[in-house]
C-alpha cells in the first residue's frame, strides 16, 4: 500500500509541479532567489519523502548556512538520497545526467530550478556543465553532487570522479562532506517496492576551498572521501575498502 500511495504521489506531484514551472518560466516568470518557482524542487521533495513514510534525521544542521553557497558531496545508493537532500538544503542545484533531461515537461522544468546537467560521455561538455555551477555558486546557489557518479548497492564508499572538486576550486567554495544513510532500506537500486524508514543525514566538517587550484583537485577530493569514509565506518559501521581515485574509463 505504501508503494502505490508513493507513486501516485510522485506522479501527480511529478506532473503538477513540473508544468507549473514550465509554463511559469514559458510566459516569461523569472526563477527569483527563495522564490516560488525556485522553492518548488524542495517542496516536491519534502512530499515525495512524505507520501513514503520516509523520515529524515540531520546531524550537525548548523553546517547548512542559508545564505552561504557551498558544494554539498554526498553518496549514493538511492533516488530517495536526492529528495533527502532536496528536503533540507536550501537554495540548491543537483548536478545530474543529461540523460534525464529527455524527459518530457519533468526534464526541463528540473533544468530550470532544479539541476544542472552533464553529459558523462563527453568529457569537454561535462566540465563545461561544472564551469556552469561554479558560475551559478558565486550568485549565491549551492550545489549537490554525488561524486560516485551512479547509485551503489552497498554503502561501502566507491570512488569517485573529479569533476566536483574541480568545481569546488573554481568556485571557492567550501566543501560539505554528507553521509546520506536509511534510503537503501527505504528503496535500494533496481527495486519498485519503497519502504518506510528513517534517513539519517550527517553533515562534515566543511573542507575549506580557499586558495586552492586545478592542481590541487586530488588532494581535495582524497581528503573529502577520506573524510566520508571515516565516517561511514564510524557512525554505521561500515568500512570502505576502495580509495577515492577512480581509476576506471571516464567521461568526468
Amino acid at each position: 500500500m505504501r508503494t502505490i500511495l508513493a507513486y501516485l504521489s510522485l506522479a501527480v506531484l511529478t506532473f503538477s509541479v513540473a508544468l507549473f514551472v514550465v509554463i511559469a518560466t514559458t510566459l516569461g516568470f523569472k526563477v527569483t532567489p527563495n522564490g516560488l518557482l525556485e522553492r518548488q524542487a524542495g517542496f516536491f521533495s519534502r512530499w515525495v519523502m512524505r507520501a513514503a513514510g520516509a523520515r529524515i534525521l540531520v546531524n550537525n544542521p548548523e553546517r547548512i548556512v542559508p545564505g552561504e553557497p557551498r558544494i554539498y558531496v554526498a553518496n549514493h545508493v538511492s533516488w530517495f538520497d536526492v529528495f533527502a537532500l532536496a528536503s533540507i538544503i536550501p537554495r540548491f542545484r543537483f548536478i545530474a545526467k543529461k540523460e534525464l533531461q529527455r524527459i518530457p515537461v519533468w526534464g526541463r522544468a528540473v533544468s530550470k530550478v532544479a539541476a544542472i546537467y552533464i553529459d558523462r560521455q563527453n568529457r569537454k561538455a561535462a566540465f563545461d556543465a561544472y564551469n556552469e555551477a561554479a558560475a551559478q555558486v558565486r550568485t549565491g546557489i549551492s550545489v549537490v553532487v554525488c561524486p560516485e557518479g551512479t547509485r551503489g548497492r552497498t554503502y561501502e564508499l566507491r570512488p569517485f570522479k573529479k569533476g566536483p572538486f574541480v568545481l569546488a576550486i573554481a568556485a571557492q567554495a567550501p566543501v560539505v562532506p554528507c553521509i546520506v544513510y536509511g534510503t537503501r532500506e527505504i528503496q535500494p537500486k533496481g527495486a519498485i517496492r519503497i519502504r518506510p524508514g528513517l534517513v539519517e543525514i550527517t553533515l562534515l566538517e566543511p573542507v575549506p576551498t580557499a586558495g586552492l587550484t586545478y592542481e590541487d583537485r586530488d588532494t581535495l577530493m582524497q581528503t573529502v572521501w577520506d573524510s566520508m569514509a571515516a565516517e561511514l565506518e564510524r557512525r554505521h559501521g561500515i568500512h570502505s575498502t576502495g580509495a577515492a581515485i577512480d581509476t576506471r574509463p571516464t567521461s568526468a
